[in-house]
């Protein structure tokens, strides 16, 4: 009898003779600009009220989800992070930053108000 968790993976069996394998989904390379979709929204959750602007779908190598995020923080003149594959931008900058991602060649939507 094995339990499977949230996450699909199993986390106890009482098979003694049970291996766990781990299916890898290693991205070798990043998709070309257009054929992301990228969703921006306004995130104030868990944030002490304060708004980011959270850019998300990204598919690619991290180092390039890195970049991205070095060059909208850049253009915004702002702050942020990249982490858990999403990227957080200090402050409301949807327009701004849909824009910057347009002029990209990605393909952007808007979530949320």
């Amino acid at each position: 009898m094995s339990k499977k968790n949230s996450s699909g993976g199993i986390m106890y069996s009482t098979n003694p003779d049970f291996e766990f394998q781990q299916e890898s989904k290693e991205i070798s390379s990043t998709p070309a600009n257009n054929q992301q979709d990228l969703r921006v929204q306004l995130d104030k959750k868990q944030r002490a009220g304060k708004a980011v602007t959270l850019i998300t779908g990204f598919v690619g190598l991290g180092s390039d989800l890195l970049e991205l995020g070095k060059k909208l923080k850049s253009k915004c003149g702002v702050g942020g992070t990249v982490k858990d594959g999403e990227i957080i931008i200090q402050g409301d900058f949807r327009e701004k930053i849909i824009q910057i991602l347009q002029a990209e060649g990605y393909k952007v939507k808007r979530i949320g108000g």
